[in-house]
């Protein structure tokens, strides 16, 4: 058994898809790899995500101490930033490596039987 933040996993790999599973996580730790957005520019470059799921989904991710998040309220408008922590940062081999095998599967075009 395999506990982080008070849920238990009964493997490595469903901690790991426990993390970084469903939906929208990788895809927005995908475009928070290689630089720091604002929340704004993360639903640019997500525009099928609803506000609502990215708020919810960037929640979880910084409760688990993959992303953080920083706030500037030293002159107006307010400014939110995302960036991977040094911990999230240890995911983009893994978010690399889904990457890879998505453009891998869409130029082979294989299909399921």
């Amino acid at each position: 058994m395999y506990n982080f933040n008070g849920k238990s996993y009964p493997c490595c790999a469903s901690l790991t898809m426990g993390i970084v599973g469903g939906k929208w996580k990788t895809v927005i730790l995908y475009h928070l790899m290689e630089e720091t957005l604002r929340y704004n520019e993360l639903r640019k470059a997500i525009p099928s995500v609803t506000e609502r799921t990215l708020s919810l989904q960037l929640k979880t991710l910084e409760k688990d101490g993959i992303i953080k998040r920083t706030v500037y309220t030293s002159k107006p408008p307010l400014k939110v930033e995302y960036a991977l922590t040094d911990f999230g940062k240890t995911l983009i081999p893994v978010i690399k490596s889904i990457a890879d095998w998505g453009v891998y599967v869409a130029n082979n075009c294989i299909k399921q039987p």
